[in-house]
C-alpha cells in the first residue's frame, strides 16, 4: 500500500496548530480538551440511561441548567458536585486518576 506524503497524524496536526507538548498554549488545550471529555461522557451516559438533564439534576440536586451547562463545556465543576451527579444523578462510580 502507499502511503500519502501529504497527510498528517493528528498528534503532528495538534502540534503544528497548538504547539508542542509541555508549552503553555498546549496544556491549557489538553486541560479544556479533558474538561470537554468529561462534559460528553457525562451526556453520552445520561442518554444510554434514558434520563433527561431535568431528572439528574433532581436526582443529583442541582438544577437543569448545571447539567446543561457541564455538558456543553461551559462551567467548572466542584468535585463533591460531580461525584454527586454521577453516583446519585447517573447511578454510576467515580474513579480518579492521576498520570504524570
Amino acid at each position: 500500500m502507499k502511503k500519502n506524503k501529504n497527510l498528517t497524524s493528528l498528534d503532528q496536526f495538534i502540534e503544528k496548530k497548538v504547539g508542542p507538548i509541555g508549552s503553555k498554549k498546549r496544556d491549557r488545550f489538553d486541560s479544556e480538551y479533558e474538561a470537554f471529555k468529561l462534559g460528553v461522557l457525562l451526556q453520552q451516559v445520561r442518554q444510554e440511561r434514558g434520563l433527561t438533564q431535568e431528572q439528574v439534576a433532581d436526582l443529583a440536586g442541582t438544577n437543569k441548567s448545571y447539567i446543561s451547562k457541564l455538558e456543553k463545556d461551559l462551567k467548572d465543576v466542584r468535585f463533591s458536585t460531580l461525584q454527586r451527579i454521577i453516583t446519585e444523578g447517573l447511578g454510576g462510580h467515580l474513579e480518579i486518576s492521576i498520570s504524570f
